[in-house]
């Protein structure tokens, strides 16, 4: 494995939010520490988690020097291109060109409860298709976002998104679930981040669904095998655990187990069980899992309700034990972004 990362919520108690927030990025600096290549944070929009990762990542530039900072995802459907065009370009010029946003298409979840909050005056008219991500990877390039270039009075303007971060197209990366979705994000030239969750289609069997949506993915891309994919399990090595965290670590993912028997709801969601076990017992796991070996980097994902003290165990666990015992390497403190 050449790239080892991590994926967090970042819950905060409403009552309390600075604090959830500072948490977040005590565990991002925790992660840069222990060698990690990556941390990602997911969107929550109207819950109480992280809802504006970019504003969160922004004040992790300024507090790491060299762990690459990413979204997983950022759904566009609740986002204007341009503008996120152009914040994503300020936190990646203000990190040194360490983002790697992800994102993903479609209408925003529980679209009729938000609408009139979210586009009051345009909620029939809004295009979730992929064109609004494709508008947004225009942007993000350089390509003109207005036809006027120059002086108007005192004031310069410019005819793309500014600031202009070269090299941030190179680092997008698009959230599948589906085969016809992964195919396209390879034709686009992006980055493919396949999670826990896939579509059933082809198959019934997660491990051979995720394993179909990145041979597609790569054959659909120009660089072919050479194309970047993330896979992001929930992962929970028990290592350096007490009793206490490795029974709540075991009941947690028995609840979420029933789910991952058969395809979910009308969308035919398949999930994939947590693993939770010694990292020579979640390596052995990784080991045999078809889609796993497809892969050379992962971004695994932390528990939603746990507690900071546990993600630092489960942390310090990945980068000491099973990072190492699945070929992984904790990059020193010196050393350049990945």
């Amino acid at each position: 494995m050449n790239r080892l990362g991590f994926l967090t919520i970042g819950l905060f108690d409403p009552g309390d939010p600075a604090a959830g927030h500072e948490s977040t990025l005590r565990i991002i600096e925790l992660g840069e520490e222990l060698g990690f290549d990556n941390a990602w944070l997911r969107h929550r929009h109207l819950q109480y988690g992280i809802s504006s990762p970019v504003a969160v990542l922004a004040a992790a530039s300024q507090r790491t020097s060299r762990i690459e900072l990413g979204t997983a995802v950022t759904p566009l459907g609740w986002e204007n291109p341009l503008r996120l065009a152009e914040d994503w370009a300020t936190v990646d010029v203000l990190s040194g060109g360490r983002l790697n946003p992800g994102l993903s298409v479609g209408p925003p979840m529980r679209y009729d409860e938000v609408r009139g909050a979210l586009y009051p005056d345009a909620g029939d008219l809004e295009d979730f298709s992929y064109e609004r991500v494709e508008r947004l990877l225009r942007l993000v390039r350089g390509e003109p976002a207005s036809p006027f270039r120059g002086r108007a009075g005192i004031e310069d303007f410019s005819d793309r998104v500014e600031p202009h971060s070269p090299g941030l197209a190179s680092r997008i990366w698009y959230g599948a679930a589906s085969l016809g979705s992964a195919r396209w994000a390879g034709e686009q030239g992006l980055n493919l981040l396949t999670s826990s969750v896939v579509k059933a289609e082809e198959s019934e069997d997660f491990e051979e669904v995720q394993l179909s949506q990145i041979r597609a993915f790569r054959a659909a891309h120009p660089l072919d095998g050479a194309a970047r994919v993330s896979q992001g399990l929930v992962v929970i090595p028990t290592d350096g655990a007490s009793a206490d965290q490795r029974a709540r670590y075991t009941a947690y993912a028995e609840s979420r187990l029933a789910r991952t028997s058969e395809p979910q709801g009308p969308g035919r969601l398949m999930f994939a069980p947590d693993i939770v076990g010694t990292s020579d017992d979640v390596a052995e796991r990784l080991n045999a899992h078809a889609a796993f070996r497809e892969v050379d980097e992962v971004a695994f994902a932390l528990p939603f309700t746990f507690e900071e003290a546990d993600y630092v165990q489960i942390l310090t666990d990945m980068a000491t034990r099973l990072g190492p015992a699945l070929g992984w390497q904790p990059k020193p403190a010196d050393a350049p972004s990945p």
